[in-house]
């Protein structure tokens, strides 16, 4: 029988690159995404026998359910859910408007919460697993990202929480933690860490490491081998020494204006 995947977040980026990717495997691929004609664009692209468009928003239960039963129907399965929808916003906190602010808590954390807990009746049935994309800033907080990063940390610490919890369903979660990675998302953004680590990461890269998490056994899994790298030396160190680095990597001053 054919695996199903629902993927949030399909009509670009990571999310388009995984539904490619899982497509090109064999897997019949869910693209779900606000954006209605994006992921009507790609459905065709990839064939009927291939992939379903899935039109919701991740902050709307109603949406979410009529999106999964349009990949699995009624009483249906899921074999995997990827949770990559999210928005981004750069810039320093105070200088954000508050409804950016609420739109990074909207989507990337309760956009999260409201598509597990719509998926998991189907995940229990298949014993299946998810896949959340968190993100490097869930590691410690980062400046000009700060509500950003905060609702990565969120998604971390609901994937490290439901592993434990959902075991005794069967099903398995795993979380990812990419660097900036080359998409529309981050396309005219600018800030002291993007300049200064660069964008190292392309979409088909984030999409193999979302491939091995959904057949693997790890709970995290770090994207890029700079990233590993960083993670290894820096992993250890105290937290006056991280707070350090960062201000450093941001280029934020270490005294008082």
């Amino acid at each position: 029988m054919q695996q199903k995947v629902f993927i949030t977040g399909a009509a670009s980026g990571i999310g388009r690159a995984t539904a490619e990717l899982f497509a090109a495997r064999g897997w019949r691929v869910g693209l779900a995404d606000r954006d209605e004609a994006g992921v009507a664009a790609l459905a065709g692209q990839l064939g009927a026998s291939a992939a379903v468009a899935c039109p919701c928003d991740v902050t709307e239960p109603e949406s979410i359910a009529r999106a999964l039963a349009a990949l699995c129907g009624p009483d249906g399965s899921l074999d995997l859910l990827v949770n990559n929808a999210g928005v981004l916003h750069i810039g320093p906190f105070e200088e954000m408007p508050a409804a950016a602010h609420r739109q990074l808590i909207d989507v990337n954390a309760r956009g999260a919460v409201e598509t597990l807990l719509a998926a998991f009746p189907l995940l229990a049935r298949a014993r299946g697993g998810v896949v959340n994309v968190a993100s490097a800033s869930a590691a410690y907080g980062s400046p000009d990202y700060a509500t950003y990063s905060a609702t990565k940390m969120f998604v971390r610490g609901l994937s490290e929480a439901l592993d434990i919890e959902w075991r005794r369903h069967g099903i398995r979660v795993a979380y990812l933690m990419p660097a900036f990675v080359r998409t529309p998302m981050i396309a005219g953004g600018r800030s002291g860490a993007m300049d200064r680590l660069g964008v190292q990461l392309e979409p088909g890269q984030v999409a193999e490491v979302i491939w091995r998490a959904a057949h693997g056994r790890r709970l995290c899994w770090h994207v890029g081998w700079r990233y590993r790298l960083l993670r290894a030396l820096t992993e250890p160190l105290p937290g006056g020494a991280k707070r350090t680095m960062m201000r450093w990597v941001s280029g934020y001053p270490g005294k008082v204006q």
